[in-house]
């Protein structure tokens, strides 16, 4: 029986998807949702940034924000390598 599901809904999922990096299996986990209804909500809006250029805005915000979190985190990680390579020379030296 096909679910009716409210805009906000589809924009969460697809915004799950697109700015926060989610894969469809987790999404579809949490939500119930199924992959090819995911699939199709993220190619509407997609399709979408083609007609509006209001939507077209938030889905490059939504793919900047992406990017600027996997970018976050690798810097997150260089920093904690950088803090235990400093750990380490220092013992070193004493």
């Amino acid at each position: 029986m096909p679910q009716n599901y409210t805009p906000e809904f589809k924009k969460k999922i697809v915004r799950l998807r697109l700015e926060e990096g989610r894969t469809i299996n987790s999404s579809t986990t949490e939500y119930s949702v199924s992959k090819e209804t995911i699939r199709r909500w993220c190619n509407e809006f997609k399709e979408e940034c083609q007609i509006s250029p209001d939507t077209k805005t938030e889905y490059n915000n939504m793919k900047e924000m992406l990017k600027l979190k996997r970018e976050n985190e690798e810097l997150r990680k260089e920093i904690l390598f950088l803090k235990k390579a400093a750990a380490f020379f220092a013992k070193e030296l004493d």
